[in-house]
């Protein structure tokens, strides 16, 4: 339709995402009189009524919702047109931003970058750590193009998926009970034999010391209830939440007295005899692991499930397409 062009959907989409005419025009750069007369004249063409305007702010009409809903698909479509026609003859320039997770910055991400560099050096790559929720944020907004997330089991239930993201599962990220040396976190009664493909983590950064489990018994899984009177170290609030609910299943509520989603920092708090923690195995991989600190594998039930996103429709996007190719062979490191 004629009465269609992108800056509309990407308005609507904005005023979805602020709840307000105001916010909507902040985050786009506009005026807050352009707004609102855009979407006036918008609905005189169209015929239809696109905004409800309230007492508590701004929300779409179902009409408005379903324009909405294609801008994501838009923006892609119109960027992977301008880089095909870019790159007739092969992916020669580009560009694509990068959203991730604190602990992918030091593992997974890096092997993006080299292999993007390596294999497509014409295209142009950025990259900003933040929570995933942050990182969908991004995507929805514009401002990022792919999104290194993760989840955990029971994340999904009573979530609405967003019919305008596409996520893809790249691996299961194991975690680890973390503890004093000498804390009891192997104590016999407390452990159970496992897999052989239950691994603990590996400290790249200096030997994994303390118990049989983290000195190389890879079947020795720890009982959180082992840990049901230490002090506890929570992370970000998605990590926090994952460690109520797990603890809680175990038979108890944990006692969290410290926060950091710093793995460095939870490990110098560990050895220091201040708490016990939960980190995922890409956490600890590039952390150094003193020698009065243990590290043993916990139920592989509670790993957190490592993800990639992109609006949908941005996978046809040469640059995309290349960072989706080089997450799944960075993927590898979750193995």
């Amino acid at each position: 339709m004629d009465d269609l062009d992108p800056q509309l959907l990407r308005t609507l989409r904005a005023v979805a995402d602020a709840g307000s005419i105001t916010g909507a025009a902040a985050s786009l750069g506009y005026s807050q009189p352009a707004v609102s007369q855009l979407l006036q004249r918008a609905e005189q063409r169209l015929g239809h009524a696109l905004v409800l305007r309230g007492a508590r702010g701004v929300s779409l009409t179902e009409a408005g919702q379903v324009l909405a809903d294609h801008a994501l698909h838009v923006q892609a479509a119109l960027t992977a047109a301008r880089e095909d026609l870019d790159a007739v003859g092969g992916l020669t320039r580009g560009r694509v931003r990068i959203a991730g997770f604190p602990s992918a910055s030091s593992t997974l991400v890096p092997a993006v970058l080299a292999w993007l560099a390596d294999r497509v050096p014409g295209v142009t790559t950025t990259y900003v750590e933040v929570e995933p929720p942050e990182a969908l944020a991004m995507l929805r907004r514009g401002e990022a193009d792919v999104a290194l997330t993760f989840t955990y089991v029971g994340d999904e239930v009573g979530a609405v998926p967003d019919p305008g993201l596409l996520t893809r599962s790249i691996g299961r990220d194991p975690l680890a009970l973390v503890t004093p040396v000498g804390a009891g976190a192997v104590a016999e009664s407390a452990v159970r034999s496992g897999g052989s493909d239950r691994g603990g983590p590996v400290g790249t950064g200096g030997a994994v010391a303390g118990s049989g489990a983290a000195a190389g018994d890879r079947s020795v899984v720890v009982d959180l209830a082992s840990q049901r009177d230490a002090r506890w170290i929570g992370g970000c609030p998605r990590c926090r939440g994952h460690l109520l609910a797990s603890c809680a299943t175990a038979g108890f509520t944990p006692d969290i007295v410290l926060e950091t989603d710093n793995a460095a920092a939870v490990v110098g708090l560990v050895a220091a005899g201040l708490g016990v923690a939960l980190l995922p195995r890409l956490a600890l991989a590039t952390t150094v692991i003193p020698a009065g600190v243990s590290v043993d594998p916990v139920d592989e039930d509670l790993a957190r499930h490592v993800e990639v996103v992109v609006a949908r429709g941005a996978e046809r996007v040469p640059s995309v397409r290349a960072t989706l190719e080089a997450v799944r062979s960075a993927a590898a490191l979750l193995a």
